[in-house]
């Protein structure tokens, strides 16, 4: 039987249990506690494990299976994708009010009977978000209004 592995002192901050550690209920689970440093989250997040917890709740991290993990290096820029990018088919924004999503659930349900998606994310009262950069990590915090 899988037990959950509670996570120590920031001396050992780039350490966490194997992924096959990981509970099946919830799926993914692997552990809790710990710290939002830098140097642990780029740990977690080169293993494919990522943290995501609520107010009140000791930091919870996470790696379900099956997850995507893209390594820069081996990514390879499709013909379609190369020209959304020509094209500006897309575009990418931070700090953008959505507005309220009345009931998150719902519309996780709905998200999920898409074709082809494969998971997803309704972050509420997001106030921080973690950038991987090849110097290092980036922390952009939403500004208070």
């Amino acid at each position: 039987m899988k037990t959950l592995t509670w996570l120590g002192s920031p001396d050992r901050g780039e350490w966490f249990p194997p992924l096959e550690a990981a509970l099946d209920d919830p799926p993914g689970l692997l552990a809790a506690g710990g710290d939002l440093t830098t140097r642990r989250i780029i740990a977690a997040y080169r293993r494919g494990i990522f943290p995501w917890y609520s107010p009140g709740q000791p930091v919870l991290w996470w790696s379900p299976d099956p997850r995507a993990v893209l390594w820069p290096a081996e990514f390879r820029r499709s013909r379609s994708l190369a020209k959304s990018e020509r094209n500006r088919g897309y575009e990418t924004r931070l700090d953008v009010d959505f507005g309220t999503i009345e009931d998150p659930r719902s519309l996780a349900a709905k998200i999920s009977l898409i074709p082809g998606v494969v998971e997803h994310g309704i972050f509420d009262n997001l106030d921080e978000l973690y950038l991987a950069r090849a110097g290092g990590m980036e922390r952009i915090k939403r500004a208070l209004r």
